[in-house]
């Protein structure tokens, strides 16, 4: 009787470890598809076929690459100080020395374009990851623990009832200062941009990764794998999050084009980055006062604000119907 008992442990140990490894793999492909009978199934090759079937984020992320390109190797061809000012060039138009011409202060708008493009991005991916790890963090806990799922939930819906705006003016009003003189005036309104916007922007996460989460503790690898004493920890990192990555990944997109607006209108309110530190927000601050004669310094940074978001909006789109195995498999 002991031994029966013990071999059908170790059965339902092997099963578990069979289950949760092809959990996701699994549903990816109908079973009567002939045209991939006989290759070995693969999730990410699946999702892979899937995105490039959805033409509007293929054509979204091949522009997202080239504004990353724009704006990363872009200063190694383009090699004019963005800060550097020319007083005898300033208000010029489109000429050869500044194709894309230059402000108030003789400096150059392509150079700059490039500079903020950098910062807004980086602002960009920093708060998201910001974002995505609280929000997953607080989504995890309280989806898998009972006990913990209503007072995370209302201190989620907390910050959701917050008006998110005046919530950034304030937080920027009484630490920009102390963060500019411990970290410098560019790392410190670095920091406290991108704090602000991840800890005011993880809620959307947080609520998507709980419903996944709930609808995974009645799969049966989870509940087999609860029957033998598996430790809540191991539970997690094993069983949970690998098999709630994709709606991590998607709202990690979408969270990126939420940061960058967000970063463009604290700038274009001007309590952003300081003058010297450019970014799109800050360049469309600048060029405001004088957009009626200077229309081309207000559209080229609101283009590329516009462009990147909307780039980002179409791949998580994309990438949302890639990880639905219900569409995959079509």
């Amino acid at each position: 009787m002991i031994d029966s008992e013990k071999q059908r442990r170790l059965d339902t140990a092997e099963l578990i470890d069979e289950t949760a490894a092809g959990a996701a793999a699994t549903s990816a492909l109908p079973p009567d598809d002939p045209q991939h009978a006989g290759q070995t199934r693969s999730q990410w090759r699946d999702v892979w076929r899937q995105f490039r079937s959805h033409r509007g984020a293929m054509i979204a992320l091949v522009l997202f690459i080239g504004v990353l390109l724009f704006v990363s190797l872009g200063p190694y061809v383009w090699t004019i100080d963005p800060t550097y000012v020319d007083i005898r060039a300033r208000n010029s138009g489109f000429v050869a020395a500044h194709p894309l011409g230059t402000d108030q202060l003789g400096r150059d708008m392509l150079a700059r374009l490039m500079a903020g493009g950098r910062v807004s991005i980086a602002v960009g991916l920093t708060a998201m990851i910001i974002a995505i790890t609280l929000g997953g963090f607080i989504g995890v806990m309280s989806g898998y623990f009972k006990r913990l799922d209503a007072p995370l939930m209302r201190l989620t819906e907390l910050f959701l009832a917050l008006p998110l705006l005046p919530l950034l003016l304030l937080m920027v009003t009484l630490f920009r200062e102390p963060l500019s003189k411990a970290f410098g005036p560019a790392m410190g309104i670095f920091i406290l941009i991108v704090t602000a916007i991840g800890a005011t922007s993880w809620m959307q996460a947080a609520r998507i990764v709980r419903g996944d989460v709930l609808g995974l503790k009645e799969r049966e690898f989870i509940l087999a794998a609860r029957s033998i004493g598996t430790p809540p920890r191991r539970m997690i990192l094993r069983h949970v999050l690998p098999n709630v990555l994709s709606p991590i990944m998607v709202a990690a997109t979408l969270g990126i084009a939420t940061a960058i607006i967000t970063e463009s209108a604290l700038s274009f309110l001007g309590l952003g980055f300081p003058p010297d530190f450019p970014t799109w927000g800050r360049l469309l601050f600048d060029a405001v006062d004088q957009m009626v004669l200077y229309p081309s310094r207000v559209i080229l940074p609101g283009v590329f604000i516009s462009l990147t978001v909307l780039c980002v909006n179409y791949i998580g789109d994309g990438l949302r119907d890639a990880m639905d195995p219900r569409i995959r498999g079509r």
